[in-house]
């Protein structure tokens, strides 16, 4: 299970670095915009949907790497007056609860995928952009998110990880 953490770490990791790249490209898109219809006076085709297809790829792409590092809104005020182990069963429960709900968001999002993919389905602009390449960042990020659930819980679960990142002695 200790290669699972690792080889799970690595692909948040990796969603991670791939959802700074989408932001990236959206915002040369956006400047490469700017510039088109500031300074050359001509319109523009892609530029808006790229950009957003992109800050839209990025959330969900980016996603593993957030509970990966903790950088999630967090309340932390139940925990805190929790012991140990109420605290563990809290963790499990919450991160279980979590994880069930992105299994649903997979399902439903692979679903969606599939669709766009078998039926062709294009943007209505004039780029025409084929949507199963944008929608492909709900499903992938969905599972990876779900792939990194499952390495928490077990961390936890085996006393690897601290609870909600709190060492028992943290407590008021």
């Amino acid at each position: 299970m200790e290669s699972y953490v690792r080889i799970v770490t690595g692909l948040s990791r990796l969603c991670g670095v791939a959802a700074v790249l989408l932001i990236v490209a959206a915002l040369l898109a956006v400047c490469h915009m700017v510039f088109v219809r500031g300074v050359l006076g001509q319109g523009v085709i892609w530029q808006t949907e790229f950009a957003t297809f992109a800050l839209v790829a990025a959330t969900f792409i980016g996603s593993p790497y957030v509970l990966l590092s903790r950088g999630h809104v967090n309340v932390e005020l139940l925990p805190l007056y929790l012991g140990p182990r109420a605290r563990r069963a809290l963790a499990l429960a919450t991160a279980a609860a979590a994880m069930l709900f992105c299994l649903a968001l997979l399902w439903d999002a692979a679903i969606w995928w599939w669709e766009a993919f078998e039926g062709g389905w294009t943007t209505d602009s004039v780029w025409r952009a084929r949507l199963w390449i944008p929608y492909l960042g709900l499903p992938v990020g969905a599972f990876v998110l779900v792939l990194q659930y499952v390495a928490d819980i077990w961390s936890v679960a085996s006393g690897r990880a601290h609870p909600f990142g709190m060492p028992p002695e943290t407590g008021l």
